[in-house]
C-alpha cells in the first residue's frame, strides 16, 4: 500500500510539473514585442502601452498587438543599455527559443567599415533606408544577416499605430503574407523571434523623427530580435529613448503615410492594430555602399 501511495504522489508531482511547464510554454508563445509606452513629455497624465520590439509584435507584456513578445497590461518602456564604443568590433547574440523561423546566428565579428542600404520590396511599393552601421553596428549586422537569409521574405507588417506614436511594425515571421491578422490575445503574431536576442545600441539622446527605423523589444535592453518599426510621423515626444535607431528612410516614406491614412482593421489591447491596407514584404535587398 505504501508503495502504491508513493507512486500516486510521484505521478501527481509529475503532472503538476508538466502543467507548470505547459503554462510557461503558453506564456512564452504569446509574448509580444511592443513599443511599450509614451515618454514622460507626452500628453500629461496619459499612460498608454504601445509598440515595442515585437509589436504583436514587440514587447512581451500584455496585450494583443503583435509587435513585441508577450502581452501585458501596462508595460513601461525601461530598456536601457550600457554605452559601448561604436562602431562595435564584436557582437554577442544570445540563443532564445522558440524561433519563429530557423536561421543561424549572425557573425560575432561585424563588418563595421561597410555602408549598407536596405530596400523593402513590398506590395505597396519600395521603402529604402540607410543603415547606421557606425552607430548601431551589431543591430545592423543582425538585420543584414536576417535580410540576406530571406528571414523577412513573405511576411506582413503586423501593427500600425496612429495616435501618440506613429509607426508601422514589421519583422515577425509568424505574420506570413497569407496570415489573417486578428487582434486576439492568443495569436502568436507579434511574438516571433529569430531564436536569439541582443543588446540595444545608439540610445544616448535617441530621437524618433519621421523616417527613423528602430528595433522593437520586450521592454529590456537585451531583448532585441527581428522585429522593427518605421516612424512615418515624428514620434520623439511619444517614445522614450529605449528603442535602438538603426536606419533612416531615404525613400518610400509616402508608402507608409498612405497606409496610415486607412488606419487599422481592429484594435490590439495595447493600442494600434493590423493595417487595413495589408503591407507584405516580398523580399529585402541589401546593397553595400
Amino acid at each position: 500500500m505504501a508503495g502504491k501511495n508513493e507512486r500516486q504522489r510521484r505521478q501527481a508531482r509529475e503532472r503538476y510539473h508538466r502543467q507548470q511547464q505547459q503554462r510557461a510554454d503558453r506564456h512564452r508563445q504569446v509574448r509580444r514585442r511592443w513599443i511599450t509606452g509614451l515618454s514622460a513629455v507626452a500628453v500629461a497624465g496619459l499612460i498608454v502601452g504601445l509598440l515595442v520590439v515585437f509589436l504583436p509584435g514587440g514587447s512581451g507584456k500584455s496585450a494583443s498587438a503583435s509587435a513585441s513578445k508577450s502581452p501585458t497590461s501596462s508595460p513601461s518602456a525601461s530598456a536601457s543599455a550600457t554605452a559601448v564604443a561604436e562602431p562595435a568590433h564584436h557582437c554577442a547574440y544570445t540563443a532564445a527559443s522558440p524561433a519563429a523561423k530557423k536561421v543561424s546566428l549572425p557573425p560575432t565579428a561585424p563588418d563595421y567599415t561597410t555602408g549598407y542600404q536596405a530596400t523593402l520590396n513590398t506590395n505597396q511599393g519600395k521603402i529604402t533606408f540607410n543603415l547606421l552601421n557606425s552607430k548601431a553596428t551589431c543591430t545592423v549586422n543582425s538585420f543584414v544577416h536576417l535580410a540576406e537569409a530571406g528571414y523577412f521574405d513573405n511576411t506582413q507588417c503586423h501593427r500600425l499605430l496612429t495616435s501618440g506614436i506613429y509607426v508601422l511594425q514589421c519583422g515577425d515571421p509568424y505574420a506570413t503574407s497569407t496570415t489573417d491578422l486578428t487582434c486576439s490575445s492568443t495569436s502568436r503574431v507579434g511574438s516571433g523571434t529569430p531564436g536569439y536576442d541582443f543588446a540595444s545600441e545608439n540610445l544616448t539622446d535617441a530621437k524618433y523623427p519621421a523616417g527613423t527605423v528602430a528595433m522593437a523589444n520586450e521592454g529590456t535592453a537585451t531583448s532585441n530580435g527581428s522585429q522593427f518599426f518605421i516612424v512615418y510621423k515624428d514620434s520623439t515626444s511619444g517614445l522614450t529613448a529605449s528603442y535602438t535607431p538603426f536606419a533612416t528612410v531615404s525613400s518610400g516614406l509616402d508608402v507608409l503615410q498612405n497606409v496610415a491614412k486607412d488606419g487599422y482593421s481592429c484594435q490590439y489591447a495595447q493600442a494600434g492594430g493590423p493595417p487595413k491596407e495589408k503591407v507584405i514584404i516580398d523580399s529585402v535587398t541589401i546593397k553595400r555602399t
